[in-house]
């Protein structure tokens, strides 16, 4: 008897997101690794293809945006016409492709659900419902997800949001949260360490480098990220900020200026997962402020990498970090401040406290990880064929 054939759905490539590639790859590998023996995997993963790209000046983001789009919803949803007999399952790993179960069998497509973001505008009165074209991607996006046999959440928040809008069936609807990178620990890694040693490379060997990881979206509120360190420093002295994941803003760069920040502040792109997982050993603390997270996998990477965690006070951030993450109210500088001022300090004054803070965070990350995720997969799977 042949094995299932599982076709991975994965982001197009010059997307480029990391934590969507992430997921499709950590299930693909993890599926290849431990369960070949019970399913076929295939990564789909195409190219963009350019139109007005290939016109349009290099700094012209509406053009790949416009891009973006055609392939979405015209190039990428045609090739399931192609696909969808040569599968037995489909797996889409980004919701905000949902489109693509449209053109597929509904009854043997999974799609997972990493947060909400895509389909808020249909009714929060900030999250763009004024734009036509972006209404009508979502309702589009979401009619595809509404016909998937499975919609997989990656935490319990996220899937009680989802039914609260009505947007898919509860008996569909399950939770199997996110892994760990295998390259996010403690342990010391000679190369990557001495890599990250480089890129961090501060003139003063008492700098005190203070992470965050991630987009530079409006719900990772990078204001507070800013305004945080500016109250930090003149408390601690030799405190740097390090961003992974990609410029500021204009806006950002603007509030860098009047804070006269420039100075303070090491930006790197996203980096190599082993690179990274040196850098969040590097770091004293690891910073989260975000407003929404629908899982927030910077913050148990840094708990795994031993990194203490400060996050802001939301559901679903206490519901993966358990109690080893410090909790801020969003937004609340003050608060932010005293508690990154509280650690720094514990560090140096509590050299016990903060060993014992640092092993409780490795202990709730070790709760993750990408062969559950695959193993967990593969029981959902089995439902469908």
């Amino acid at each position: 008897m042949s094995l299932p054939r599982l076709a991975v759905l994965c982001d197009l490539v010059e997307e480029n997101w990391p934590s969507m590639d992430l997921v499709g790859e950590m299930l693909c590998s993890n599926l290849r690794r431990n369960h070949a023996d019970s399913i076929s995997v295939t990564s789909i993963r195409p190219p963009m293809r350019r139109r007005f790209t290939r016109i349009a000046p290099p700094t012209w983001r509406s053009a790949f945006n416009a891009d973006r789009l055609v392939n979405r919803m015209w190039d990428y949803t045609r090739m399931m016409h192609e696909l969808r007999g040569s599968f037995d399952l489909f797996h889409i790993v980004d919701h905000s492709y949902g489109q693509l179960v449209n053109y597929l069998p509904g009854e043997r497509s999974v799609v997972t659900c990493h947060d909400l973001d895509a389909f808020r505008c249909l009714w929060d009165k900030n999250g763009g419902r004024k734009n036509g074209v972006l209404r009508m991607v979502a309702k589009y996006t979401l009619a595809g997800l509404g016909k998937a046999a499975r919609v997989v959440c990656v935490s319990n928040v996220t899937r009680e949001e989802l039914l609260e809008h009505g947007l898919q069936e509860p008996e569909r609807v399950v939770v199997i949260p996110n892994g760990v990178h295998p390259a996010c620990s403690p342990e010391a890694d000679a190369n990557a360490d001495a890599v990250a040693a480089r890129l961090l490379g501060s003139s003063n060997g008492d700098a005190i480098y203070i992470l965050h990881v991630g987009s530079t979206i409006p719900r990772k509120r990078v204001d507070v990220l800013l305004r945080t360190l500016v109250s930090v420093w003149n408390e601690v002295p030799h405190v740097r900020l390090v961003r992974v994941g990609g410029s500021f803003t204009r806006e950002q760069k603007r509030l860098i200026d009047e804070l006269r920040l420039d100075d303070s502040i090491t930006v790197l792109p996203y980096l190599d997962r082993k690179i990274l997982a040196a850098v969040y050993r590097c770091a004293t603390l690891v910073l989260q402020p975000s407003e929404r997270e629908g899982f927030g996998l910077p913050v148990v990477e840094a708990m795994a990498c031993g990194t203490p965690v400060v996050a802001s006070d939301l559901p679903v951030l206490r519901e993966v970090a358990g109690d080893a993450a410090v909790f801020s109210a969003v937004g609340d500088i003050k608060v932010w401040s005293e508690s990154v001022v509280q650690l720094l300090n514990e560090k140096v004054k509590q050299p016990e406290e903060w060993n014992k803070r640092k092993a409780k965070g490795v202990e709730q990350a070790a709760k993750y990880s990408w062969a559950a995720y695959a193993e967990r997969m593969v029981a959902l799977y089995r439902q469908l064929v």
